[in-house]
């Protein structure tokens, strides 16, 4: 296998990024995943939304944002055939280095209670269940 590439995500990284997050088991899509939203988010977070590039290739992204106080990880996505490699790792490393530039101190991400991989992909490289919380959602319309 060739070195792996990782570098920030850029809106123009978004068909790639999308069409794998699109087959990654585990990763919800839904309208704030538009071109239009990740463009904000990006414009908002410069500097903590990583992709991963082999042979010229998409093999990982990730979203990460902070809210002032703490960070948040979203769909964070490997190739099937590039897991493994340790790029999963390398992509959540790039964004608590980036966060912890920041000043930031604590960083969550969620985890669908069936994606069984997810947990334990995240439990292995450190993360701990929080147990006490639970995630309550309101849409804007």
């Amino acid at each position: 296998m060739s070195e792996i590439e990782i570098r920030e995500m850029t809106l123009n990284d978004y068909d790639a990024v999308y069409d794998l997050w699109k087959h990654s088991e585990g990763v919800g899509l839904s309208s704030a995943d538009s071109r239009e939203a990740i463009g904000r988010f990006l414009a908002h977070n410069p500097g903590l939304c990583f992709t991963a590039w082999q042979d010229g290739g998409l093999v990982g992204a990730v979203m990460c944002g902070f809210d002032g106080r703490r960070g948040y990880l979203h769909h964070l996505a490997v190739a099937n055939h590039a897991r493994r490699q340790g790029i999963g790792q390398a992509l959540s490393d790039r964004c608590l280095q980036a966060l912890k530039a920041l000043g930031v101190s604590k960083c969550h991400i969620f985890v669908y209670g069936s994606n069984q991989s997810g947990q334990a992909f995240w439990s292995a490289v450190g993360w701990k269940l929080r147990e006490e919380l639970v995630i309550m959602s309101h849409d804007i319309v």
